[in-house]
Formats: structure tokens, C-alpha cells, sequence
């Protein structure tokens, strides 16, 4: 089984998915950070392809930078300088060669994650 990335985004506040919320890639080698990529999701919250394709999938560690306060700035939450949640970055590891799935359920003031899959 070759491995693969994906995301979903739900705004929780809103109940609905999180569509057009801007996402980076980035693989970590220690103090090393490399930005692989920057994909936005879709009206169901998903990017259109992985985030991390299979065929350029490498064990290791990972960051995904979620770009949460253009999004909320664009869909109404209301305005504050700064947002409380304006980045969400998380890092994990990929271990194997598998489907990871890592999901943000995403309101202005809070946040989770999980391994889905």
C-alpha cells in the first residue's frame, strides 16, 4: 500500500464544511522546515487532490499550516485584531506507509484534531 495525505475541514460554529480555507504543507528534518505545498479546500471542505500524493509520500514528520483567520474573516465570525485563532498549525508523524487523515473541526475560538481515517 503506498501512502497519502488528506484533510477535512468543518466549521463548527457555522455547521458547515470550511471551504476556501487556504492550507500549507511542510515536511520537517529536524530544524529544517520545507514547504512542499499550498492547497485550499473545496465547497465539502477537502482539497480537490491529496495534500500529500503517494507518489511523493515519505515517512517522516509533517507540519499542515490551516490559514483559520482569513477564513473566518471572509465567512463573518466576529472581527477582532488579532483573531484569537488566526494559524493553526499541527505537526505529526507518518510512520508508515498508510492513509493519514487529519481533520480540523474549527470554530473561532477553538479547535480539534484527530488521526482519521
Amino acid at each position: 500500500m503506498a501512502g497519502y495525505l488528506t484533510t477535512h475541514v468543518l466549521d463548527t460554529a457555522r455547521g458547515c464544511p470550511a471551504e476556501g480555507l487556504r492550507i500549507d504543507l511542510f515536511r520537517l528534518d529536524g530544524e529544517a522546515r520545507t514547504h512542499l505545498r499550498t492547497l485550499a479546500t473545496n465547497v465539502d471542505g477537502r482539497t480537490d487532490a491529496h495534500i500529500l500524493p503517494a507518489e511523493e509520500f515519505r515517512t517522516g514528520d509533517y507540519e499542515l499550516v490551516f490559514h483559520a483567520g482569513d477564513y473566518l474573516d471572509r465567512t463573518g465570525a466576529p472581527p477582532e485584531s488579532p483573531r484569537f485563532l488566526g494559524i493553526v498549525p499541527i505537526r505529526f508523524g507518518m510512520s508508515k506507509a498508510a492513509h493519514y487523515h487529519v481533520p480540523l473541526l474549527l470554530s473561532p475560538f477553538g479547535y480539534s484534531t484527530y488521526r482519521g481515517s
